[in-house]
């Protein structure tokens, strides 16, 4: 491999890193949807990337998918979801930005020595790209325990599967069939959720978890 495609890897990997502290310094939900779908533009990018140096074409597919559902259908269909819903617009995270953001760092330091440690045996590229997915896949988590809106815990959560997403091409890639099934069982987890929220505004006329926790305790 040359020095270059392991640097454009790197560049790409770690800028999806990058972009998942955008998505957690957040507090607007328009803003969020745009910063989730430069992830999954980052995304696309690193993977089609990866197809290039592993002259893997079936991840040009993968690439694709990344691209057209991720970049493009599922923030376009949130945004209309959040204008029929009347959803408050502004995401009240659990603590503050600033401890928020300091966790997201321990996280990555986290994801670093634990992967480029258990992969030491295994090639450069694939250990340090399987790092990056990692504290990708954590800080999803952290942006889905953080927020009290149930749209921020989606995008939470659609950033988490791009983590996982990347360590499997970065790991040499997945078959073509594995990342098709992923993709629409991610979009069926879409409509799920979708239809969850139309359901919570109903009921409850507002998003915020907390009104299902106070709920809960009424009806204790």
């Amino acid at each position: 491999m040359h020095g270059l495609d392991f640097d454009v890897a790197h560049l790409l990997a770690g800028g999806l890193v990058l972009v998942s502290f955008m998505l957690l310094y957040q507090d607007r939900l328009y803003a969020m949807l745009n910063v989730y779908a430069l992830h999954a533009v980052v995304l696309s990018l690193s993977v089609g990337w990866q197809a290039y140096i592993q002259d893997a074409p079936h991840l040009y597919i993968t690439a694709l998918i990344a691209l057209v559902f991720k970049a493009i259908i599922i923030p376009v269909a949130l945004h209309r979801m959040i204008v029929q819903l009347g959803i408050h617009r502004e995401i009240e995270p659990v603590a503050g930005i600033g401890p928020t953001m300091l966790a997201g760092v321990g996280l990555v330091g986290l994801s670093l020595a634990v992967m480029l440690h258990i992969t030491a045996s295994a090639d450069l590229l694939a250990r340090e790209d399987l790092a990056f997915a990692l504290s990708v896949l954590l800080l999803g988590l952290l942006i889905m325990v953080t927020r009290r809106n149930a749209v921020g815990q989606v995008v939470g959560f659609m950033s988490l599967e791009n983590g996982l997403v990347l360590a499997a091409t970065g790991a040499k890639g997945m078959p073509l069939v594995v990342e098709i099934s992923v993709a629409f069982s991610v979009l069926i987890a879409f409509i799920v959720i979708g239809i969850f929220l139309f359901r919570i505004r109903e009921r409850f006329d507002t998003v915020d978890i907390r009104a299902l926790d106070r709920f809960q305790g009424d009806r204790r």
